[in-house]
């Protein structure tokens, strides 16, 4: 009988954070060869969350077949001064064998501060019995700060509440994000907010009429498109995009022409190994529709419409970090989603997306050269313990 390497447990939770969910590591805990970037470790994540799946399922791991679930999180005690715990993030492929590190994810920044906790990578004495525990997190992708207030009950962390999110079927204890400077700096390049220097600009993508586009750098590099220059109404569900191939096909080629635009790859054919970023996405004036959740949303209750796509397919909600770049875009006058919001002069705004509606807010100001800068940007989420114990993954995943 053929000899297999046995199975390997490591010890994992589950978590959910805002509108994703994904595997959380202690970076002590990983095998020694998945300790360090590099083919082990991704090879690990993928076998973990069930990929490469040809049949897009993910059926043999944990992933759940979307992109708001296909994650892993690596928590460690921080190495920088004046922060509790270092967190990276690791958007994995579905139906490919790639690990993308390019970027943050948002929403699950909101359950970094309480797995920390969880953990014990937090020092005990920052940790009040009762009150708002604040959480200084290291955001490794995009080398920034995000603070996380955390809430705090008889000493552990509260995580059942009446806090409701839009996406999220059941509602938990509030957790608030504040992500400071939020423009990334990613692998030590620039920070710039705007990366061509202009609010909007025009893209030119082959069959495409030229396109109006805001190409901005904050929480995420996202480009922001007019709904009606697609021809779409931004009041678009999951289904009227997911289901369309061929438009699925050209949200992949504009956002491949703007990371060009944008300085993150040098060649549209690099666009496929940077899945993560940039998002796109699509803004428009208020207008009334019903969400996914058969919910009424009022035009008079929102300040735009935005859809996002995430790793090519309409995100069910929206991504944290994208909600960063609205809120971010949004209080700087004269780009796509502050002239969708009416224009003027925005320090939060409330935007609908599929399952409902979110608020965001960022602070923005112009320095003496007229670069804008955000100071930090504005959101709650919540998060929860889904379970906790060990993963197990085939020991010959490492064995290569």
């Amino acid at each position: 009988m053929t000899q297999f390497a046995p199975q390997i447990k490591i010890p994992a939770t589950y978590m959910r954070g805002g509108t994703s969910k994904g595997l959380f590591f202690n970076l002590a805990d990983l095998p020694a060869a998945a300790q360090q970037p590099g083919a082990a470790r991704d090879a690990l994540l993928l076998r973990a969350l069930g990929s490469p799946d040809p049949y897009g399922k993910q059926i043999d791991g944990l992933g759940n077949a979307t992109s708001s679930t296909s994650k892993a999180v690596i928590l460690s005690k921080s190495s920088r001064a004046g922060h509790d715990v270092d967190y990276l993030f690791g958007q994995v492929s579905i139906d490919q064998p790639l690990v993308d590190w390019s970027g943050n994810c948002g929403n699950l920044s909101a359950a970094v501060g309480p797995c920390a906790i969880h953990m014990g990578l937090i020092d005990p004495r920052r940790l009040p019995g009762n009150g708002w525990a604040t959480i200084r997190i290291w955001q490794a992708n995009i080398g920034k700060t995000i603070l996380a207030r955390v809430p705090m009950a008889g000493g552990q962390v509260q995580e059942t509440g009446d806090f409701e999110l839009d996406g999220v079927t059941f509602p938990a204890a509030e957790v608030q994000l504040e992500f400071v400077n939020p423009a990334a700096d990613e692998n030590g390049a620039g920070s710039a907010m705007f990366p061509t220097g202009n609010v909007v600009d025009t893209l030119h993508v082959p069959g495409e009429a030229p396109l109006p586009a805001t190409l901005i750098n904050a929480g995420i590099p996202t480009l922001f498109l007019n709904a009606h220059d697609l021809g779409y109404t931004g009041c678009e569900l999951q289904n009227a995009i997911n289901a369309d191939p061929a438009a699925l096909a050209r949200f992949e080629t504009i956002r491949a022409h703007g990371a060009v635009r944008m300085g993150l790859i040098d060649d549209i054919s690099q666009a496929a190994q940077r899945q993560h970023t940039p998002k796109i996405a699509f803004v428009a004036p208020p207008a009334s529709y019903t969400a996914s959740s058969g919910k009424t949303i009022d035009a008079a209750d929102i300040d735009l419409l935005v859809r996002a796509l995430s790793m090519g397919k309409l995100h069910h909600a929206m991504m944290g970090t994208a909600a960063v770049a609205i809120a971010t875009a949004a209080a700087i006058p004269g780009t796509l989603v502050n002239l969708a919001a009416g224009g003027g002069e925005h320090s939060s705004v409330r935007f609908g997306h599929p399952s409902g509606t979110l608020r965001a807010g960022a602070q923005a100001l112009q320095d003496e050269r007229g670069q804008w800068q955000v100071t930090k940007a504005l959101m709650s989420r919540s998060a929860r313990i889904l379970m906790e114990g060990w993963v197990r993954v085939p020991g010959e995943v490492l064995a290569g």
